[in-house]
């Protein structure tokens, strides 16, 4: 006998219990779904890595919906602060009384930021105090926000302290902030008296809505909103089929037991199910802190109160329904193609190609939805079929989802020969492309959106973009504001033209009067005269000699009562309004002055601030500016923008310690704030987007490498050098990218075409921006690839070959 027969007989192995029947019908469905449940949690190392893997990749996704969900409560609640604090400027003044006081809104601008401000003047011991006070500041005080008070104590806020140099006595609360990063604050003054343009209130709060966006503007949203959310979507989708081959083979251990085809696909999408419920418990994890972080961000000058990142409950309860459901639909979807046989797993894809019909049915479809809207949306209209609009959008970008795996089985099945790392690369893509497909679904669907609202903003952006008239190459910025008389108008602008990085200074001084001896309450026309050197009136008028003593008379198309006329008499002491009487009254002497006989009729001209002057127009030898009242003082600055801070030393040197002073920085074109509002949010949301993208693109590159670890291990031990791993590995990644990204640009454009013949706007594709989008798509996915080589060299230690 052999010493193999020697050995003692042992007992047969005991076979594994064979699932009884059980329970039949719903009670039976719902034991294969616990029994999936339980897999997922007590299926051994495998089975919890998968499942935290899916609730990683979820969770990221859900996180980002409920940040998404938490949108509109972030701007009604900013928009409400808002108007709990603001005035009606158009509203008749309040009575005055121990409850009133003088209001004047104000403001500046810090290196691009635009500073809030408000100025008030008590009536009485009982004013109307700013939300977020405890009272109002005493003249030349001032409470600021909290970012404002920072920014003032910092070396950055040196040039900004110098134009609010006011005693800082308290700090503005949350409630009368629009953001925790506003820079706002709020003035007490003793001089409102003085500025025309100052109102008297009795309380704070306006009731103003938003106006109502035009269709155009509406289907701007809805395009933001579909080019954002979809790639969550389909990112979600994606990580429910993290682990997918060991789950399948998992599956087929069941069917050797007895299981049918039906149990094991219940009892995967349990697993599935509960990597989603988990996921919903990761997302609300990582949505709290993340509420945290928004509080403390600022994008684009918008910030919100971490309390204001809250979703609406419909939203939220439509996000805890929906991921679920997903993750089943998609699991049971994915084991369409599998055949899982008690002796293994058989992937069709590898017998039978992919077919492309079904393929292109989701853009047909979308194309008949949206047909009905061709040429059918203006700026004229208010609204807009919003739900159909939005599923066919959403249909044509799915289609683009849906043809990527068709397409990169086709080519990939194509090639040949070729380095060792690309003909390794293809030889996994050609067994299965389908996880590298899916992996860049995602980016790939946030490319072809991004095209096509690129596109869209791009062809509309004429309608909400306005010529201003300005032309900053005669001077680039505009000074304006009231002041006491002329002298006070001469100083602002001497100060302007010394101020650093200012290279000419072009300043008048104007006003209105009356004729001496006119009515003031009655119909009698007021007269404009311009006061300024010959150089400046040049800008004004065409005028082509000029000498000191000369007046020039501007005719008006529209008002010829208002031109004034040679030796006319103007009263220079400008008539002040009673309130109490509610009428204009002259106060002292009138102070005569005679438009000059010799004055000639010149043509106007339009300013560099795209303005056109009329009426007299004197040099300062022809009139005494220090007589002029109530006037109004206009200076015209060209800078040198190599200067840093050159605007910033500008609006300091305008600051007088009177309010109403504007600084305008003179452009040729000015957008409307409703469309470039949602170009911003379009910005923060692609932002956010691209940061999952490329978070869950790690996760799932990490997936497929843990699932070739085993192969990884065996080519390093048969003497493969780890750099043709390596570079297998970026070219298994790259080959997909490129041809996802391809297949973005077709179907962004494609999307684009089609959203521009819905505004009757003329097809045109802005190729940089599509360069751009796809730069940027393909810089994700090369960074995901390089973060993904550390694991990648871990992964191919001869340990792992290792097996139980």
């Amino acid at each position: 006998m052999s010493a193999l027969d020697s050995r003692a007989p042992t007992a047969p192995a005991t076979p594994p219990p064979v699932p009884s029947a059980g329970p039949v019908g719903t009670a039976g469905r719902l034991a294969d779904l616990l029994m999936g449940a339980r897999f997922a949690v007590t299926g051994g190392r495998e089975g919890w890595v998968r499942t935290v893997l899916t609730a990683v990749g979820v969770g990221l996704g859900v996180a980002v919906l409920m940040v998404a969900a938490s949108v509109p409560a972030m701007l009604d609640a900013r928009d409400a602060r808002g108007a709990v604090r603001g005035v009606s400027v158009f509203a008749p003044d309040a009575e005055r009384s121990d409850r009133s006081a003088l209001f004047l809104e104000e403001g500046t601008e810090f290196r691009g930021k635009n500073v809030h401000g408000q100025v008030l003047q008590p009536d009485g011991d009982r004013p109307p105090v700013p939300p977020g006070l405890r009272e109002v500041p005493g003249p030349g005080e001032m409470a600021v926000s909290p970012a404002l008070r920072e920014l003032l104590s910092s070396p950055e806020g040196e040039l900004l302290r110098e134009r609010l140099p006011y005693r800082i006595v308290d700090t503005i609360g949350e409630k009368g902030l629009v953001g925790p990063r506003e820079l706002t604050y709020v003035l007490g003054s003793d001089g409102l008296d003085e500025i025309g343009t100052a109102h008297r209130i009795d309380h704070f709060g306006t009731d103003h809505e938003p106006d109502a966006l035009d269709a155009v503007l509406l289907l701007l949203v809805v395009v933001v909103c579909v080019v954002l959310l979809l790639p969550v979507a389909v990112f979600i989708a994606t990580a429910v089929r993290f682990g997918g081959e060991r789950r399948d083979r998992r599956l087929a251990a069941l069917r050797l037991v007895g299981a049918d085809s039906r149990t094991v696909r219940r009892i995967a999408a349990g697993e599935s199910l509960v990597g989603a419920l988990l996921g919903l418990a990761v997302g609300a994890a990582l949505f709290l802190p993340t509420r945290l972080l928004i509080g403390e961000a600022e994008l684009f000058g918008i910030s919100v109160f971490p309390s204001d990142v809250r979703p609406g409950a419909p939203l939220l309860a439509l996000i805890l329904v929906a991921v679920p459901a997903c993750a089943v639909a998609v699991t049971l979807f994915a084991l369409r193609g599998v055949t899982i046989e008690p002796l293994g797993v058989v992937r069709h894809s590898g017998v039978r190609g992919r077919r492309l019909w079904w393929r292109l049915v989701p853009p047909v479809v979308g194309l008949l939805l949206l047909a009905p809207s061709i040429g059918g949306i203006g700026s004229d209209e208010e609204t807009i079929d919003t739900y159909r609009i939005a599923t066919g959008i959403v249909l044509l970008l799915i289609g683009v989802t849906a043809v990527l795996p068709w397409l990169v089985e086709t080519v990939v099945g194509r090639l040949r020969g070729g380095p060792l790392p690309v003909q390794l690369a293809v030889r996994r893509l050609q067994l299965d492309s389908g996880p590298a497909a899916r992996a860049v679904g995602g980016i790939t669907v946030a490319v072809a959106g991004a095209i096509a609202v690129q596109m869209l903003f791009s062809g509309v952006s004429g309608a909400y973009t306005k010529e201003t008239g300005q032309d900053p190459g005669r001077a680039q910025v505009h000074v304006t504001g009231s002041v006491a008389d002329g002298d006070e108008a001469r100083e602002l602008t001497e100060r302007l033209d010394a101020a650093e990085g200012v290279r000419n200074a072009l300043g008048t001084t104007n006003g209105h009067y009356l004729a001496v001896g006119e009515d003031p309450n009655g119909d009698a026309p007021y007269t404009q005269v311009t006061v300024a050197d010959c150089a400046t009136l040049r800008e004004l008028a065409r005028i082509t000699t000029c000498a000191k003593g000369d007046a020039f008379i501007v005719p008006s198309g529209e008002h010829e009562r208002d031109t004034g006329v040679p030796g006319a008499r103007l009263d220079l002491n400008t008539p002040e309004y009673n309130e109490s009487k509610g009428v204009y009254e002259q106060v002292g002497d009138p102070v005569p002055w005679t438009v000059p006989e010799d004055a000639r009729v010149v043509a106007a001209r339009n300013s560099p601030e795209g303005e056109t002057t009329h009426g007299v127009l004197v040099t300062p030898e022809a009139i005494d500016v220090s007589a002029m009242r109530d006037a109004r003082a206009e200076v015209m600055l060209r800078i040198d923008p190599r200067v840093p801070d050159v605007e910033e030393h500008v609006r300091n040197a305008a600051e007088t310690g009177r309010p109403a002073i504007d600084v305008l920085t003179l452009t040729e074109t000015r957008e409307a704030g409703e469309f470039a509002a949602i170009r911003t949010g379009l910005y923060i949301g692609a932002a956010g987007v691209l940061l999952l993208i490329g978070a869950g693109m790690v996760v799932s590159t990490l997936e497929q490498l843990r699932e070739r670890k085993r192969l990884l291990s065996v080519l390093v031990a048969f003497g493969t050098r780890r750099s043709t791993l390596g570079w297998s590995v970026l070219w298994q990644t790259a080959l997909p990218v490129v041809l996802g990204l391809a297949l973005a640009a077709v179907g962004g454009i494609g999307l684009g075409a089609v959203l521009l013949r819905m505004t009757s706007t003329p097809v045109a594709v802005d190729w940089t921006s599509l360069a751009a989008m796809t730069g940027i798509g393909g810089a994700v996915i090369l960074l995901v690839t390089v973060l993904s080589l550390p694991p990648l060299w871990r992964m191919m230690r001869p340990d792992g070959l290792r097996t139980e």
